[in-house]
C-alpha cells in the first residue's frame, strides 16, 4: 500500500471533488509560500530537483546523475536533504557508518555514497554547513516548495506514468501546490518515461517556454533477476513502478509485499519475510531506499539486507548533452546574480 489515497491517482470522482475546496485552499497558501522572499542565498550555485505531487518521482536517481556530472566538469558537489522520517533536528552531514534512516531518513543514505550530504530541516541552516564543507555546488533533493533558500535552477521531475495524478491539490490530489505557481518557478520539466499521464503538463510546460527533458529508468545490474523466481517488498510511495521494474529486468514475481511509503521494518516482519522466501524457496529482492532503511536497525533487519538482491536503479537521459545544460545554466544564473548583489 502507498500512505496516497488511491483515488489520488484516478480520474477525479466523488471524493476529489467533495475534498477539492480544501484542496483550493490548500494550493493558494502554499503557492504564496512559494512567492515569498528567500532568506538566503548561498555563495555557490544552487539546483533544486523537486516536484509538482507528493510521492515518488525520480528524484533521487537524478540528484545522483547530476551529481556525477558535475564531478565530471571538477566541482564538488554537495546534497542538500530534509531527511523525511529521520529525527536530526539540526544540520548534519551524513555518515553511514554513524548514522541509520531513523536518525536522517533513507534517501541521504543512499546520497552520502555520491557526495557529501547534509540533512538539515532547515534547510538555510544546511546550505551553510555545506559551504563550510567546502561543497562549490549544492544539489536540493526536494525543497521545490520551499522558499528559505534562493534556488539558482529548479528542475522539476515528472513520472510519465502518474503525472499529476488527478490535477487537484492535497488533500482532493496529490499536487503539492497551485499548479500555475509551480510551473512558473520551475526552469525545465525532467519527464521520466515514455508513459502519456505527463502529457497535459509538457503542453503547459510548452505554452510557458519551459524546456522538457525526457530520460527512463534503467536498472543496474538487473540482468542476475532474470529467471529468477523472487520475494519482492517495498516501502515506497510507488510500488507498481518497482513491480514493473521487476518484470522488466525479467525476474518472476511470485509473490510481491508493499507496506507504506518509507516504512520501518519491525523484527517480526524481517522474519516473516525471511521465513517466506525459505519456505517458498524465493530469493528476496527490494529498492535501495528500503535496503537503506534496514541497515543498522537491528539483527533481523541486517539478516533480511544480507539476503535481499537490490534493484539499483539509474537516470538514462534521452540527450545526456542536457544535463549539462541544466548544470550551466544553474552555473550562469549563480554568476548573474552574484553580479547584481555585489552591484
Amino acid at each position: 500500500m502507498s500512505e496516497a489515497p488511491p483515488f489520488w491517482f484516478k480520474k477525479p470522482g466523488v471524493a476529489a471533488y467533495l475534498l477539492s475546496p480544501f484542496g483550493k485552499i490548500y494550493g493558494n497558501i502554499a503557492g504564496n509560500r512559494m512567492k515569498a522572499e528567500h532568506s538566503y542565498a548561498a555563495s555557490v550555485p544552487v539546483l533544486c530537483v523537486g516536484n509538482f505531487v507528493t510521492g515518488g518521482a525520480g528524484k533521487t536517481p537524478t540528484a545522483i546523475a547530476i551529481a556525477k556530472t558535475v564531478r565530471t566538469m571538477n566541482m564538488r558537489p554537495g546534497f542538500l536533504s530534509r531527511g523525511y522520517g529521520g529525527s536530526v533536528s539540526s544540520p548534519t552531514v551524513v555518515d553511514s557508518n554513524v548514522h541509520n534512516s531513523k536518525d536522517v531518513g533513507d534517501e541521504p543514505l543512499i546520497l552520502c555514497d555520491y557526495a557529501t550530504t547534509v540533512v538539515s530541516p532547515d534547510r538555510v541552516a544546511g546550505a551553510k554547513l555545506l559551504e563550510e564543507q567546502g561543497v562549490d555546488f549544492i544539489i536540493m533533493d526536494d525543497g521545490f516548495q520551499n522558499p528559505s533558500l534562493l534556488k539558482d535552477y529548479s528542475l522539476a521531475v515528472v513520472d510519465s506514468r502518474r503525472g499529476i495524478g488527478n490535477g487537484f491539490c492535497i488533500p482532493a490530489g496529490p499536487v503539492r501546490a497551485d499548479m500555475r505557481v509551480q510551473l512558473s518557478v520551475a526552469n525545465a520539466v525532467l519527464v521520466i518515461g515514455k508513459l502519456t499521464a505527463g502529457l497535459e503538463l509538457i503542453r503547459e510546460a510548452a505554452k510557458m517556454a519551459k524546456p522538457v527533458l525526457t530520460a527512463e529508468i534503467q536498472g543496474v545490474g538487473s540482468d542476475a533477476l532474470e529467471g529468477v523466481h523472487v520475494l519482492a517488498y517495498s516501502g515506497i510511495a510507488d510500488p507498481e513502478k518497482f513491480h514493473t521494474s521487476l518484470e522488466d529486468a525479467g525476474a518472476i514475481v511470485t509473490t510481491f509485499r508493499n507496506f507504506h511509503d518509507h516504512h520501518q521494518y519491525t523484527a517480526q516482519e524481517c522474519r516473516e519475510l525471511l521465513e517466506q522466501a525459505r519456505d517458498e524457496k524465493l530469493v528476496p529482492v527490494t529498492t535501495s531506499k528500503d535496503a537503506a532503511r534496514l541497515r543498522g536497525m537491528g539483527r533481523e533487519q541486517d539478516s533480511l539486507r544480507s539476503v535481499s538482491k537490490v534493484l539499483n536503479i539509474q537516470i538514462a537521459f534521452e540527450n545526456p548533452n542536457m544535463l549539462e545544460m541544466v548544470i550551466n545554466s544553474t552555473i550562469k544564473n549563480a554568476e548573474t546574480r552574484r553580479i547584481k548583489s555585489a552591484g
